[in-house]
């Protein structure tokens, strides 16, 4: 046991130290890019975290974010769901999933973009259609990550329940998700980066209220400043969110 402490302590602290090299070499080519292309162009760090602590002590920002939060939030709700009971289903039903799978790949590789104005049509502007956008993104790699762990499964988990006469429900709940879960994260995280992706490119084309519609209004302003540090806000959100996620992953995992 005393072995094992220090053992366990010199991946995390390798992590730690990945991290902040990683974070370090960013800064800097960022501010070699500020120094080559001038502030026409880009802000430089410390000008962009200036202006982010002044746009956070406005309540118009604040109004902002939260239009961002609650889309984002609606759309990772709605594609966890839609993801990983899909996901479930068809992995189940192996002859269904064999061939959804390879039509839900296709319909993954269509470029989003295409479809925001059918997604306009159908939502209208607004809430609607930021959330919409935001699961178009986000539920089919869940889908994906979810079916391809249930027909890894042990065949004879499924075998055991069917010997148990265990319902379609049952089966769900107590065989498959307890040994998909670490995938389902892993799913889960990648669909948290692309449905909050969704969600800023829908603000960018038809809203009023958003960090994406602040992104494109500083653009369209030319105000550099705003545009960076929008931008640098949303990494360390996206960052911060996805660290999180692959701790639980990799918690889950070797938990399983």
């Amino acid at each position: 046991m005393s072995a094992a402490a220090p053992l366990a302590a010199g991946p995390r602290r390798s992590g730690f130290l990945d991290g902040a090299v990683t974070i370090v070499v960013l800064v800097g080519l960022w501010q070699a890019l500020h120094a080559y292309a001038g502030d026409a162009a880009i802000a430089s760090p410390l000008a962009a975290l200036r202006h982010l602590s002044g746009l956070a002590a406005t309540a118009g920002f604040w109004s902002h974010a939260s239009a961002t939060l609650t889309a984002f939030a609606a759309a990772l709700v709605i594609s966890a769901a839609l993801g990983i009971g899909l996901g479930l289903i068809l992995g189940l039903r192996r002859f269904a999933g064999e061939v959804a799978e390879p039509i839900l790949a296709g319909l993954y590789s269509i470029p989003k973009v295409t479809l925001y104005p059918v997604i306009l049509l159908v939502f209208g502007l607004g809430l609607g259609a930021k959330v919409a956008f935001g699961v178009i993104h986000g539920v089919i790699p869940i889908i994906l990550f979810t079916l391809t762990a249930v027909k890894g499964i042990n065949p004879v988990l499924i075998r055991t329940a069917r010997a148990l006469r265990l319902s379609q429900a049952e089966t769900i709940r107590t065989v498959l998700a307890p040994a998909v879960l670490p995938e389902i994260v892993t799913g889960l995280r990648v669909g948290f980066s692309l449905t909050l992706l969704g969600v800023l490119v829908g603000e960018m084309f038809a809203s009023q209220k958003g960090l994406g519609f602040l992104i494109v209004n500083g653009i369209s302003l030319h105000n550099v400043k705003q545009t960076t540090a929008v931008i640098l806000m949303l990494v360390i959100v996206a960052v911060s969110a996805n660290g999180l996620l692959l701790w639980l992953d990799r918690r889950f995992f070797h938990r399983a």
